[in-house]
């Protein structure tokens, strides 16, 4: 997954630990520094006061046995010819330590390395002068130094604080960035809730001024304004529907009386003519309204039903245009409102007999559980032997006043809206309507959710 895919808060917070990481590297980096000069400035005061104090007696001509009073540090004290006079056990035998002397001050200090001293161990010695008849007489202090990298637990200690200051960074860092987008959550999630149902809700306003307040009232004036074109378009819809019907019923009725009236073969034949076509007006506008109603998302008595029976009384109702195959398990029960599936299963009983063959399957059944319904899901599918809907068309048939150009268009009674209007009732109950593949012809499967025991 590429950073740009990432969440938001997941991509601050990854930045967060790596800037929390670079800070905490450069700052353990510092610390051993400062560790190391403190370390080290804190020995060579105590190496050059030891040295200081040999010195010092010296000056005053003796010398007080043992020179250390520490076990690791060595002293040397050497006369104004070079000779050692005194030394310490761990030095004795040994040349000086190093030929180095203080050039116009009193002490002078070097890290030694080697020579005298042991193999890979490093010294800080500190030469200081100390006068006496005949010249001045040099003491050398000194006392191994141990990096403070070299000390096992302090590297782990520093190392430990580093990543609990990266860990700590980051949570802190996380916490910060959901809470910031906190709102914006909030926000998402009214818009999923926002839906034709509730179009007059509208999301949380935070009550902090930035970006994202102005953000929720920019969405809640968007969501006004569609509000309003919805509003207007659904009433456009339902009156446009309804004031259709009253001139449509009475052509109908103007037409049926010339019939009835008998009058010349000509006007008979036009009043024939007009009949279906009155029909399929009616349809048209009766299917609008319906439309207006679905879309409107008018409330529905959703009850238990029966699918199967559900099934089964509809394909009772109808006559033997083609022969049905039934394979329905009783039992397959959802909440539903019976009116609105009836005339889901209608249109597409409908639309299977007009392009079936011979022979249309019908099929009622439960599946287990999946991601789209997680207590199961009631499956109906409707099989006709007829042509099929190629594969880049099966969405398409799903648009309003849609009818295809193949064999399946040979539609003397469809409007263009059976299917919409099926795929709308399944949306309303939280199913779904799709074509699916099938050996041959069309394969209507329509999904919805189970009953749950509660």
């Amino acid at each position: 997954m590429s950073a740009g895919r990432l969440p938001i808060t997941t991509r601050i917070t990854l930045f967060t630990s790596a800037v929390a990481a670079v800070l905490s590297a450069l700052l353990a980096i510092s610390l051993m520094i400062a560790v190391d000069r403190f370390t080290a400035a804190n020995l060579r005061a105590e190496v050059a006061a030891a040295g200081g104090r040999v010195a010092l007696q010296v000056e005053r001509g003796r010398l007080d046995f043992p020179l250390a009073d520490r076990p690791h540090r060595n002293i040397q004290v050497v006369d104004a010819q070079g000779r050692i006079i005194a030394t310490t056990p761990a030095l004795q035998g040994k040349p000086v330590m190093w030929r180095f002397v203080p050039d116009g001050r009193r002490a002078a200090t070097s890290v030694v390395c080697g020579g005298t001293f042991p193999r890979g161990e490093c010294d800080i010695v500190v030469a200081q002068r100390a006068h006496r008849q005949g010249g001045d007489w040099v003491v050398y202090s000194a006392s191994p130094f141990v990096p403070p990298w070299r000390n096992v637990r302090l590297i782990a200690a520093v190392i430990g604080g580093a990543v609990l200051l990266v860990v700590v960074v980051t949570c802190l860092g996380r916490r910060t960035a959901a809470a910031s987008l906190r709102p914006v959550t909030a926000i998402q999630t009214e818009l999923d809730v926002i839906n034709l149902t509730s179009p007059g809700q509208r999301v949380p306003v935070p009550p902090s001024r930035d970006e994202i307040q102005h953000l929720a009232e920019s969405v809640n004036r968007t969501l006004e304004r569609l509000e309003t074109a919805m509003r207007q378009q659904r009433r456009f819809a339902s009156d446009a529907s309804h004031e259709l019907r009253t001139p449509l019923a009475a052509m109908r009725a103007q037409v049926e009386d010339v019939l009835l009236a008998g009058e010349s073969r000509e006007v008979v034949a036009v009043a024939r003519s007009l009949l279906p076509s009155l029909d399929r007006l009616q349809a048209i506008t009766t299917d609008l309204l319906t439309l207006s109603r679905l879309d409107a998302r008018a409330p529905a008595d959703h009850r238990p039903i029966d699918l199967a029976e559900l099934v089964d009384e509809e394909l009772d109702q109808r006559g033997p245009a083609k022969n049905v195959v039934r394979r329905l398990d009783h039992g397959t029960e959802i909440l539903g409102d019976r009116l609105q599936l009836s005339r889901l299963f209608g249109n597409l009983l409908d639309n299977a007999e007009r392009h079936a063959a011979t022979t249309i399957v019908v099929t009622v059944r439960a599946e287990p559980a999946d991601p789209g319904h997680p207590h199961g899901s009631a499956v109906a599918e409707v099989l006709d032997d007829g042509p099929g809907v190629p594969r880049d068309q099966r969405e398409v048939v799903f648009q309003r006043f849609t009818r295809l150009d193949t064999a399946r268009s040979r539609d003397v009674g469809g409007t263009g809206l059976g299917l919409p209007i099926a795929r709308e009732i399944a949306k309303c109950h939280g199913g779904t309507l799709a074509i699916e593949d099938s050996p041959s012809g069309a394969r209507f499967v329509l999904r919805l959710p189970l009953r749950t025991g509660e």
